[in-house]
């Protein structure tokens, strides 16, 4: 699956602006950019030992028709130090590369995730969480393996073959043109042949995953395949599928066979023709002698397997530098004004008076459409505000705008007197609490979860905040009690249980602003009860915004507000509002309660 997805990773065009945008990753390096120009100084190294081994070979070769035993000697001794420079220049290279590059990319890694996690709402808003994490893992591996491997190899490969040529020039100018109208040619066009066996093959596998999903919804949906009796229709949809995987695949096995013909004919008859033509040139003079061709020999090897390799490591740069820009994209992006080390004791305690003045909004992704319109309400110290209406009436949006997760348009908010723009993001959201319908909690323990809400808590806080939340009993009932781990986003829990780890949460926190979103809708009656205790414990001497469906919680609110399409239609006590004749909160409530 990896490789797919690495293969899927798009490409772009290398220009000036694109390797500018590239090179930025050397700001990430700090004080390791060093390793990188040492290991490139071993790089050369590695390259030009590489270079003088053919040489020497050659060399080798022409001690048989010389007979100097002591020549062969040194040569093969100093063949055998070249090896070992090899060997050691090599590991140096890779461990420097490597260093360099896992320092970088930490660096990186941890600058991407410190400005996604500051970025406002609005951005996830349009955002899907699958396409930022493939930001963070894919698009990093690739410049993990580009920074470790690919960029080193490329210009081993590139120095391999320009001193290839200057070298092959040496011993036969003759020979080296007519390698030169062959070799590379072939080399490219295998590379490129290569390429496009490879993607019939990629081909193959995306129609074997096709068929595989036709038979995983008709297994999932069997219910339906046996009452409709559709199996013939089915096993029609799979068959047309298979025959189009087998005609797909044969004609990849034809390629491959024409593949495989062209290797055996073009590459091996290049090889062929150049050590005929050497032979040649040897016999009528040109060529100095057999030690020479052998070198010739063998340095077109190398440069012929350099040609294929480095269209190749082409293609890797190309998709890291790609894969660089959407890195620096998010980088880019403005974050917050968050700051990331916060001191919990310096939040300054707000009383928590809330007005909102002629407010109006709209979300960034759909700015035609007017949530809220100029919205007037007021909420004093410790009062209990619900806001009820249909779906879609814009309930959650004051919970999103209170807690400044969006710019309103135009109107005010304000806390204790105080414009909420004027505010510190800490300070405003450190005073705050939302106990929202649908629990998220993080994959930790059941304690982590609660001190959340207070990182610096003691363990008598945690157990006291449970308590209050109704939690405690439940929790003691565990193996592991408040070590027990919740599972990934809570799943181990029942959505009552949620709910009261997420009171206990708020509780702990202490927040002089509560916000209940819908908090007991989706509850069975027995942990609505219980859940709703807790609240009441929670709502205590604090300012309250209650988003609520059901009706019957919200009773003894001191003030609800009836939203209809962006606007505040109906506002008053439950009594004021259930007189109103033909009003909105009088016939919600008469639907409910005479269904209840």
């Amino acid at each position: 699956m990896a490789r797919f997805k690495e293969n899927d990773l798009p490409k772009a065009k290398l220009n000036t602006s694109s390797l500018q945008k590239a090179l930025r990753i050397f700001k990430y390096s700090k004080n390791q950019k060093w390793k990188f120009f040492v290991g490139l100084l071993f790089l050369l190294l590695t390259s030009a030992t590489a270079l003088a081994f053919p040489k020497l070979m050659g060399m080798l070769v022409d001690c048989v028709s010389t007979k100097d035993l002591d020549k062969a000697n040194q040569i093969a001794l100093a063949l055998m130090g070249i090896l070992v420079l090899q060997a050691v220049f090599s590991f140096f290279r890779i461990s420097l590369f490597v260093n360099f590059t896992e320092n970088t990319l930490s660096n990186i890694r941890f600058a991407l995730y410190e400005n996604l996690i500051k970025l406002p709402m609005s951005f996830f808003s349009q955002k899907r969480v699958g396409e930022l994490n493939s930001r963070i893992s894919a698009d990093i591996s690739q410049l993990q393996d580009t920074l470790t491997t690919t960029i080193a190899e490329f210009l081993r490969q590139f120095i391999l073959i320009v001193g290839g040529f200057i070298i092959l020039g040496s011993i036969s100018p003759n020979l080296t043109i007519m390698m030169l109208c062959i070799v590379p040619v072939v080399a490219v066009a295998a590379v490129i042949f290569g390429r496009f066996i490879r993607k019939y093959g990629k081909m193959t596998q995306d129609k074997v995953a096709e068929s595989q999903v036709i038979v995983e919804e008709t297994l999932q949906g069997i219910t339906n395949v046996k009452s409709f009796a559709n199996e013939w229709y089915e096993l029609e949809r799979y068959k047309n599928k298979i025959r189009e995987i087998v005609a797909i695949a044969i004609k990849g096995g034809q390629y491959r066979g024409y593949f495989a013909s062209f290797i055996i004919l073009c590459l091996f008859g290049c090889v062929v023709a150049v050590v005929w033509y050497g032979i040649t040139l040897t016999i009528k003079g040109e060529v100095e002698g057999v030690g020479d061709l052998i070198s010739f020999i063998l340095y077109t090897t190398f440069i012929g397997a350099s040609f294929g390799g480095i269209a190749e490591m082409y293609a890797q740069i190309q998709k890291a530098v790609g894969a660089t820009e959407r890195v620096f994209e998010l980088l880019d992006e403005v974050p917050e004004a968050i700051n990331t080390q916060p001191n919990p004791n310096s939040v300054q305690k707000i009383k928590g008076i809330v007005s909102f003045k002629d407010v109006a909004f709209s979300y960034p992704s759909r700015k035609e459409i007017k949530v809220l319109k100029n919205v007037n309400f007021n909420a004093g110290f410790g009062q209990k505000i619900a806001v009820v209406g249909p779906s879609g009436a814009g309930k959650s949006t004051i919970a999103s705008l209170l807690l400044r997760f969006y710019d309103i348009e135009s109107g005010e908010i304000i806390i204790d007197g105080k414009n909420i723009y004027d505010y510190d993001l800490e300070e405003l959201r450190g005073n705050m609490s939302i106990v929202p319908q649908d629990v998220i909690l993080f994959g930790g323990t059941i304690k982590e979860n609660i001190a959340y809400g207070k990182p610096n808590a003691t363990n008598d806080e945690i157990i006291a905040a449970a308590k209050q939340a109704n939690a405690l009993n439940f929790i003691e009932s565990f193996p592991e009690k408040f070590e027990t781990i919740v599972g990934e986003r809570g799943i181990k829990l029942s959505g009552g249980q949620r709910q009261r780890i997420a009171i206990a949460r708020a509780l702990l926190k202490n927040p002089s602003i509560l916000i209940l979103d819908e908090a007991t809708s989706s509850l069975d009656s027995e942990s609505e009860k219980l859940v709703q205790e807790a609240l009441e414990i929670l709502m205590q001497g604090r300012t309250s915004i209650i988003i609520a469906h059901r009706l019957s919680t919200i009773r003894s609110a001191d003030q609800i507000l009836v939203l209809d399409n962006g606007i505040i239609a109906e506002q008053g006590t439950h009594q004021d509002l259930i007189t109103l004749e033909n009003g909105i909160y009088k016939n919600l409530s008469n639907l409910q309660f005479s269904n209840s």
